[in-house]
């Protein structure tokens, strides 16, 4: 198990927040280290919208907990008729993300009303917004996120996984339930893929000047994604109609195994140029016989014809099967021109490194 940077920055918020309020002499510091644990957030964008959401929301919190101890009391049932209009204020004012800090401020205020009660309430509630500000400090100064390593490498990974699937798929090497398995995980790999696309996208908001490099990247990364789901979607097809791929006639299995295997080194490549692995004439040798896919799709019409002839119904299962073959060829097509395309225009910008990172 790998210890994530957001637990450290965690950890290292609580510690920042709880420190600062013994320095300034806070009689509670120790809301100051629970408000930290609600702010730390995935992102600095995020954390941005975060402790603007989070000081709206304390707000509310601080001063319906003055105005029912003002009014009413702190009894019991006072404090649980403060949650509730709390809570019901936070949906209608579309706060869901800062209810729990909220209640906690409302709570904390609440619990202790003296002679001094205005100002231990300012002094409960400035201790609280401490730690959201530490946590915002934690976050954009210690360990900064790289959503664009993070965001290569699970495509990268993924893509490598499906490709190797493929490959044993076409050689009918494949252990039918394993892959049925692994194609679960797969899936599930593309939503965290899309989860770190929208992360990474995330982190292009800090100017306002749009940045050519990063926005033609986010272009790039889409492509990258939908490409590797359309593999996922041609292993799918692989496996599901497994056996009637097995029942054509030698000469058609090859042609779809030689198709898939010019198209997946072809991605492969491509993967690895865009960070410089590997050369572009090498990817254009590679590719230049894989993709005219005219010699699969005649194969196609005379195996319809002799389907016809015969009466088959396996002909519509392999029809789905060149179509996804088909599909995905072109999106490795239109991959390797924005790859070609940004390295034209952005040589040497590139900075992903080869390494995995230690944090995840």
């Amino acid at each position: 198990m790998k210890l994530g940077a957001r637990i450290l920055k965690t950890g290292i918020a609580i510690v920042l927040s709880l420190y600062l309020g013994q320095l300034l002499h806070s009689p509670s510091p120790i809301m100051a280290g629970i408000a930290a644990i609600f702010a730390v957030q995935p992102t600095i964008y995020r954390s941005y919208l975060s402790i603007i959401e989070q000081i709206q929301g304390n707000v509310i919190g601080a001063l319906l907990a003055m105005f029912f101890v003002l009014t009413l009391s702190n009894h019991l049932i006072v404090i649980g008729l403060a949650v509730i209009i709390a809570i019901t204020l936070h949906l209608k004012l579309k706060l869901e993300g800062t209810i729990g800090l909220s209640l906690v401020t409302l709570v904390g205020i609440m619990e202790t009303p003296g002679d001094n009660f205005i100002q231990f309430a300012v002094v409960r509630f400035s201790t609280i917004m401490l730690g959201v500000i530490a946590a915002f400090v934690v976050n954009l100064v210690f360990l900064p996120p790289k959503y664009e390593n993070k965001l290569y490498y699970k495509i990268s990974n993924t893509t490598e996984e499906i490709l190797r699937w493929i490959r044993l798929s076409t050689r009918n090497a494949s252990d039918h339930n394993l892959l049925r398995n692994d194609i679960d995980k797969l899936k599930d790999n593309i939503i965290k893929i899309g989860q770190l696309y929208l992360m990474y996208k995330e982190e292009k908001n800090y100017f306002k000047r749009t940045d050519p490099v990063k926005s033609r990247k986010l272009v790039l990364y889409r492509q990258m994604t939908y490409t590797t789901k359309k593999a996922l979607d041609t292993l799918k097809r692989l496996h599901r109609f497994e056996n009637e791929l097995h029942a054509l006639p030698e000469e058609f299995q090859q042609s779809i195994q030689t198709q898939l295997d010019c198209i997946v080194n072809h991605h492969e490549q491509l993967m690895l140029r865009f960070i410089g692995k590997i050369r572009q004439q090498a990817v254009i040798e590679e590719g230049a016989f894989c993709l005219d896919r005219k010699e699969l799709f005649d194969l196609f019409i005379s195996r319809k014809e002799a389907a016809n002839e015969s009466g088959e119904m396996h002909f519509y299962h392999t029809m789905q099967i060149v179509a996804s073959i088909i599909d995905y060829g072109e999106q490795v097509e239109h991959l390797e021109k924005l790859i070609t395309t940004f390295q034209s225009y952005h040589q040497g910008v590139n900075e992903i490194s080869i390494e995995e990172e230690s944090l995840q």
